[in-house]
């Protein structure tokens, strides 16, 4: 795969067992796992160690030390120097905390056992550090900040060797043929002759402006990347499933598919702007990719970040270690006048000409049993969400 981008801090991680030299055989950690300490894991958690094992999360190979989240706090890099903005954390309740040097079975909420993890480390989990630096913001409405403050007192680190790639292959929100590891990613890139790929990250429906800034980057890049997040989301947010549906009926008849993948993304959301922003390049990076697409509000939630702030914050990163090139798209939407996709810079501002599309319009709409308008999106992905909507209790 010559010519690819290279991983994070240069090596894919693997941590799935029997898949290389050095990792155990699953029969013998399975037997191993059986007779250790439980640590259930929340949604969140599990979410991270699926990231860890593909090697999502390059270069860690575990759960975050003390020393890697002070410095991520601080610095949004790691103890090492490379470019990191989320800390990735386990943190469990005091009194059910092992001592170092145990190995703790991992289970996902599901009762799953995901990996064996050996504890190299048991530190404070220092919330008053984590959360305003991370969210720049401690109303404990923000649902990050919410995330963290009800997560435990102490945090575990140190490697995993992990069992299964996905929590719950049996059930739909696992979307076992797009599931693409990082490493399968990169070998259909190859396989295509891509040698830039530009990555779109959405926890929404597509609609007319996502698209519209999509097709721009195709035509700068070799190949686009359709990658929504399809880990835990907050309340009101659109399900996976009914957001990958979408994605699925627009992607094949109006997207070309020599120049276009969706594969999924199994990470959790933190809403947490700008930092988060960072966080899914880095994540877009290990993936293959050499562009990635940040709008307006990217990863935002309520009015907790300013307009462009998840863009300006690049320019505050070291672009030859992030590597991955972030493409700046201002607010974009339908123009009457123009009777098409728009932005600032491709056309005049004009008084009360603009239809505002964004997530949340649309979740208001369909809460109150209303069809998307064709400016919002195309036919075929209004049929999939007012068919959901229609389907819940209380729009009915």
């Amino acid at each position: 795969m010559q010519g690819l981008i290279a991983p994070h801090g240069g090596t894919l991680v693997n941590t799935l067992a029997g898949s290389a030299p050095g990792l155990p055989q699953p029969d013998a950690l399975r037997r191993e796992a059986a007779g250790l300490a439980r640590v259930t894991l929340s949604a969140k958690q599990s979410c991270d160690l699926e990231l860890i094992t593909i090697g999502g999360y390059s270069p860690l190979t575990g759960f975050m030390g003390r020393a890697d989240f002070e410095s991520v706090c601080r610095r949004a890099r790691l103890a090492d120097g490379r470019t990191w903005s989320i800390p990735i954390l386990l943190a469990v309740p005091r009194d059910s905390a092992p001592g170092v040097g145990a190995r703790v079975a991992l289970h996902a909420p599901n009762g799953t056992l995901q990996a064996v993890m050996t504890v190299n480390e048991v530190f404070p989990h220092d919330k008053a550090l984590e959360i305003p630096s991370v969210f720049r913001t401690e109303d404990p409405a923000h649902p990050g900040v919410a995330q963290v403050q009800a997560e435990g007192e102490v945090c575990l680190a140190g490697p995993v060797q992990s069992l299964t790639v996905c929590v719950d292959p049996g059930g739909p929100e696992a979307f076992v043929s797009q599931r693409l590891t990082p490493a399968q990613t990169r070998a259909e890139f190859d396989r295509r002759g891509w040698k830039t790929v530009v990555a779109f990250q959405t926890r929404n429906p597509i609609h007319r402006a996502h698209e519209y800034v999509c097709k721009c980057a195709q035509e700068i890049c070799d190949g686009l990347l359709i990658h929504p997040l399809v880990g835990e989301t907050k309340k009101g947010d659109i399900p996976a499933d009914v957001r990958m549906e979408a994605i699925g009926v627009l992607a094949a008849k109006y997207f070309n598919p020599q120049t276009t993948m969706v594969s999924v993304l199994p990470a959790a959301m933190r809403y947490a702007g700008p930092k988060e922003a960072v966080h899914h390049a880095i994540m877009r990076k290990n993936y293959g990719c050499t562009h990635f697409i940040v709008g307006r509000d990217h990863a935002g939630v309520g009015t907790y970040y300013g307009t462009y702030d998840a863009q300006k914050i690049f320019d505050t990163i070291d672009a030859a270690d992030l590597a991955i090139a972030p493409l700046k798209f201002e607010h974009t939407g339908y123009s009457k006048s123009y009777g098409g996709m728009v932005s600032g810079k491709s056309y005049p501002k004009i008084e009360g000409d603009l239809i505002n599309l964004s997530g949340t319009a649309v979740r208001d709409m369909l809460a109150r049993g209303e069809r998307p308008p064709v400016e919002f999106t195309h036919p075929e992905v209004a049929d999939v969400l007012i068919r959901w909507a229609r389907s819940l209790p209380e729009t009915r």
